[in-house]
């Protein structure tokens, strides 16, 4: 099986998926239960997107030759 070229997320993507939790879990899920719940998922499916990306080691890239 060949390497793949694996680029870890932005740190950007973890910080929404964070604060979309926590908005979701604060304000949407006690007014609607379903959409809080089905919010609350989206966001800890992106937390754990951006955590599996961060296991990766950075490509190595072939030096130039001269």
């Amino acid at each position: 099986m060949a390497p793949r070229d694996v680029v870890p997320l932005k740190s950007s993507f973890m910080l929404s998926s964070l604060i979309g939790f926590i908005i979701s879990w604060l304000w949407v899920f006690p007014r609607d239960a379903s959409w809080g719940f089905t919010f609350m998922l989206f966001f800890v499916i992106m937390f754990v997107a951006s955590m599996i990306s961060m296991t990766y080691q950075p490509v190595a890239f072939p030096k130039k030759r001269a």
